[in-house]
């Protein structure tokens, strides 16, 4: 009779640490346990994980540069554009300014907001609105995911207040947005708006969100990519629009009306005279002035911090709102994140690490493709198709030699010239829009990077068939020099191989080496391939973790990296003959998490990653060397019968 029932996850709430508890049962716990107890969620975070581990000491060494830059005490390096984000910085934590200010930097936008008088007016000063205002519907201009060699103008709906549409059938739902509701009201009467038009114009921002979350897509739709492409003639778009003057609108902020667009979001396409008519005008007026009031409350006084803070909080749990001098840092961050990530990167970013590093991808890169030669279940045409893409892979380690365009585009204005920190950041959006619709005529630029040098994170993306893996990431516990290889295999080289098999999870698999979308496989073989997608998104759906249950479909593309890349990353440590009990011990490890219950909430509805520690226990039980190794048994917890492992990459 077994001990435990075989589960998904090992037995035990991976919650809840337990000390004691075995690998055989729950290799998660068994490494983290400890860490768990012993850590705390600093007040100004709703969680603490190993990426976030990290992430605080990047911001600590940053935050102490930059307030070293802002007082003379360190020289600012010559790098293009690093000048400009430490006078941003300085301007963010000049609370002394921004406290005298008040709501004085944004009146003028919040007039304009509250002036417009009907649909017409609607109709006439909405490409005005654009560049500080939110509007219901969106325009971006992205490389055609057919020919990626050019540009082309997007269309999707606008987000809504809770985080995803799934949101508003849970019991929180009606408790959150009053939350938000009483939040707008108050931050408009500290702007100077009377109470009774400030609670008139927060109702019918509630009303029209309710709105919009029956028509936008959900976290899960979002997750399917390629469903994203909908290309249609800008004539028959512009006829799905009946009272809002579509063709005045592209003309004004676009400058043309371009032959063709990408259509990401059909169905909100499809109700658009539901969502934007004049009978809904009070609604849309005071959704855009509830956005907009809480948007811009960040960048005002410590008061309209502290007055904008309740629905963040309630979202995530975090007690308390970050210091001042910390937002100062996230804004400059913000605003010059590349620019930021190069400092970062040339100043803690070692050149031994850099060719080490590289030496891990490229043994990764030969393990993929001696995996996809002896692949099982893949016909010949297709695994040379999948060879070709995998050998086009561009690979961007650290930070980019270049600075993107943009970064010399923004110009702080100082305090001395009038400048206040919402006045620069209002300036910077209408420059990234202008830069951004400019790309519709460019040729698109494969060397841009996805991420900053100093970002906790890694990326592939399917459109430039590259991967990326900014400097922040490369360091313990997923790589130091001074670890083991199994060690670093378990950390980094399984994150540099769910990178690479996120080419070929059921997104990427329909990209081709160029990024194009285009089919690649024979029928079989894509058949054959959707049968075992299907076998990731079950195995993981259904899994209870904390409040909430997962929702295999939404993350099955990361579980089909994930599966992937530890696979790939357990070969690679055979053919050099290192420990796996160290491989997986550090897979656990680097997965550790502690999270508020609020923060799960609100992560899990809208993330495409499962929850830390069930990407660590789930893939490492569906790892048939993970059984040698621990001699796990069918009366362990971590036991998962082998018709049950998921096979994938």
């Amino acid at each position: 009779m077994k001990k435990n029932f075989a589960v998904r996850g090992g037995s035990g709430d991976v919650i809840e640490p337990k000390v004691s508890t075995r690998p055989q049962d729950n290799i998660y716990l068994a490494v983290n346990s400890e860490w768990i107890e012993k850590t705390k969620i600093p007040s100004d975070r709703s969680r603490m994980a190993s990426f976030d581990g990290i992430d605080v000491n990047v911001e600590k060494h940053l935050m102490q540069d930059f307030a070293d830059f802002a007082t003379g005490k360190k020289e600012i390096p010559a790098i293009p554009n690093l000048a400009e984000a430490v006078k941003l910085y300085q301007l963010a934590s000049d609370f002394d300014k921004r406290n005298r200010e008040g709501a004085e930097p944004i009146k003028a936008d919040l007039n304009i907001l509250t002036g417009i008088k009907d649909f017409s007016d609607f109709n006439l000063t909405a490409p005005d609105l654009t560049t500080f205002a939110s509007l219901p519907f969106g325009f971006d201009v992205e490389p055609d995911m057919k020919n990626t060699k050019v540009n082309v103008l997007y269309f999707a709906g606008p987000g809504t207040f809770l985080p995803d549409t799934t949101t508003y059938q849970t019991a929180d739902a009606p408790k959150l947005l009053a939350i938000l509701q009483q939040q707008s009201v108050k931050l408009l009467q500290m702007a100077g708006i009377a109470e009774d038009e400030a609670q008139k114009y927060a109702a019918a921002a509630i009303k029209f969100d309710a709105k919009l979350a029956k028509v936008v897509k959900s976290s899960e739709e979002w997750a399917d990519y390629p469903a994203t492409y909908n290309p249609m003639a800008i004539a028959d778009f512009e006829d799905k629009f009946s009272e809002f003057k579509i063709q005045y609108y592209l003309k004004e902020v676009i400058g043309e009306e371009p032959e063709r667009i990408i259509v990401e979001e059909p169905r909100y396409l499809d109700h658009i005279n539901e969502i934007i008519n004049k009978d809904n005008f009070a609604e849309i007026k005071g959704w855009m002035i509830v956005n907009f009031i809480n948007g811009a409350a960040s960048d005002l006084s410590q008061e309209f911090r502290e007055a904008a803070f309740p629905f963040s909080q309630a979202l995530s749990g975090q007690p308390k709102l970050a210091e001042g001098n910390k937002q100062a840092y996230h804004i400059a961050n913000g605003s010059f994140s590349e620019v930021v990530g190069v400092y970062y990167g040339k100043e803690y970013f070692g050149a031994d690490a850099k060719k080490d590093v590289e030496d891990m991808i490229q043994r990764m890169l030969d393990v993929y493709k001696d995996r996809l030669q002896q692949n099982s279940w893949l016909s010949a045409e297709t695994k040379k198709k999948a060879i070709i893409k995998l050998e086009a892979l561009e690979l961007k380690i650290g930070y980019p030699d270049k600075i993107e365009e943009i970064y010399n585009r923004l110009k702080v204005i100082p305090a001395s010239q009038g400048g206040s920190l919402y006045s620069n950041e209002r300036a910077f959006a209408v420059a990234e829009q202008k830069y951004n619709i400019e790309q519709l005529h460019q040729k698109v630029d494969r060397t841009v990077w996805a991420m900053p040098g100093n970002l906790v994170n890694a990326c592939y993306d399917p459109q430039r068939n590259d991967l990326t893996f900014p400097a922040a990431i490369l360091q313990a516990p997923f790589y130091d020099l001074k670890q083991d290889r199994a060690t670093n295999f378990g950390g980094i080289g399984t994150v540099i191989a769910h990178e690479v098999s996120h080419a070929f999870d059921n997104n990427g698999a329909q990209f081709d080496e160029l990024g194009n979308m285009t089919n690649w496989w024979t029928e079989a073989d894509y058949a054959e391939f959707k049968k075992r997608t299907q076998e990731e998104i079950d195995l993981f759906d259904g899994i209870e973790y904390g409040p909430v249950k997962l929702n295999g479909k939404q993350i099955v593309s990361e579980n089909i990296a994930d599966q992937g890349g530890l696979t790939a990353a357990v070969e690679a440590a055979k053919n050099e003959n290192d420990d796996l009990k160290k491989l997986f011990e550090n897979f656990a490890r680097i997965w550790a998490n502690k999270q508020l219950t609020e923060s799960i909430k609100t992560q899990t509805a809208v993330d495409v990653h499962a929850p830390g520690p069930l990407r660590a226990n789930v893939q490492i039980q569906c790892q048939d060397d993970f059984y040698k190794v621990f001699a796990v048994t069918p009366e362990d917890g971590m036991w998962l019968d082998p018709d049950k492992r998921v096979d994938i990459w």
